[in-house]
């Protein structure tokens, strides 16, 4: 499958969305750092460190469901809270309150700035569709939906599996490879004939564990060497590469 740059055998692509069919890792990012800066600063006054939105974006909360995020973020500042309850207030001092409030903010930029998809993302969901195979995003996010909807690409994805598939049916979270081994079952493959497409280490560690056919990587800020040790197979910084176009 030359014209799509993948391997023979594969029969699905398992895509990521933050990052990889949509600009929306930007969104994220920019809500865990408002959320956090501001949960530090009334912690620590003045002088807190703030959330790199770069270093700790991608070592502690890209690409891991929300709740996760919030813990491991927090025990690398060496930080407790209590869990709470999923549906506690963002005002909440606990692991779930502070999720929320980050989702508040998400939610609030969506409406704000809007979505757009990825030029050579769908460029490329258009080849691997033409090429017949089949198409699923796996994402995270509880807002999975409403994005793919933004960003007008429902037509060019069969399935998907998100943070509400994924609390329904009692799925980890990345790194474990639980969300992308059910996208290919919703398609009617196995996991050595589908590909993973994600931007995050978590979603390569993903990939791996699962033992997919084939893991792309995607570098949109500058971290190829750090996807290829997680277990990337290849990395582009656009999947319109693997296409033979420009981004």
């Amino acid at each position: 499958m030359t014209q799509i740059g993948l391997p023979d055998g594969v029969r699905a692509c398992l895509f990521d969305l933050d990052g990889v069919l949509t600009p929306t890792a930007k969104i994220h990012a920019a809500a865990w750092k408002e959320m956090f800066d501001s949960f530090l600063r009334d912690l620590d006054g003045d002088g807190f460190r703030p959330f790199d939105v770069v270093a700790d974006y991608d070592t502690y909360v890209d690409g891991r469901p929300r709740a996760d995020g919030v813990r491991t973020f927090l025990a690398s500042r060496d930080i407790e809270l209590p869990e709470g309850e999923e549906d506690d207030p963002p005002t909440a001092r606990t692991v779930h309150g502070l999720g929320n409030r980050k989702n508040e903010l998400v939610l609030r930029k969506i409406r704000e700035e809007g979505v757009a998809p990825y030029p050579g993302s769908v460029h490329y969901l258009e080849a691997v569709r033409t090429a017949g195979l089949r198409t699923a995003v796996v994402s995270s996010s509880a807002n999975c939906k409403d994005v793919v909807a933004s960003a007008g690409i429902e037509h060019l994805l069969d399935a998907r599996v998100d943070g509400n598939t994924a609390k329904e049916r009692g799925l980890r979270g990345k790194p474990k490879p639980d969300t992308f081994l059910a996208a290919a079952d919703e398609l009617g493959v196995a996991a050595g004939e589908a590909v993973v497409f994600e931007d995050a280490l978590v979603g390569m560690d993903a990939g791996r564990e699962g033992h997919f056919g084939y893991v792309v990587g995607v570098d949109r800020v500058g971290q190829a060497d750090e996807l290829r040790r997680h277990g990337a197979d290849t990395v582009v910084k656009d999947l319109a590469e693997l296409i033979g176009e420009q981004a």
